[in-house]
């Protein structure tokens, strides 16, 4: 049983930076790549950041590149995810989500593509 927990939510200014994180439990973390969304309310879920198992192999929607940073440390079994220069619409609930694939090097940017999911962090930017 795969249990993954979103944390580092909340109201920030515009301009302004938050680190959440996602802290995975049930398997071998290391092995999956994982990847964040995101869903503002009355839209869709859509895709924001993933990262290999390895970490290598790293892609971000475009709206969030250059402004937002993925990476992992699987020692502690924790994938981050940095925000800076956060504008309004970035205002969403952000989710987390893990491959069940072992050690898939290519990066997953579809929510079909995730088998486990976390319960979300709300992150409000204000203007």
């Amino acid at each position: 049983q795969v249990q993954l927990v979103e944390s580092g939510g909340g109201l920030v200014q515009a301009g302004g930076s938050l680190r959440l994180s996602c802290a995975a439990s049930g398997r071998t973390f290391s092995n999956f790549a994982v990847g964040w969304f995101r869903q503002a309310p009355g839209k869709e879920r859509v895709f924001v950041a993933a990262i290999s198992w390895s970490g290598t192999n790293i892609d971000y929607a475009d709206s969030v590149k250059g402004r937002f940073t993925i990476s992992r440390d699987n020692a502690k079994n924790t994938v981050y995810l940095q925000m800076n220069s956060l504008k309004p619409e970035d205002t969403a609930v952000y989710y987390c989500a893990q491959s069940n694939i072992v050690r898939l090097n290519s990066l997953i940017t579809t929510i079909e593509g995730y088998a486990f999911w976390g319960q979300g962090t709300q992150v409000t930017v204000s203007s």
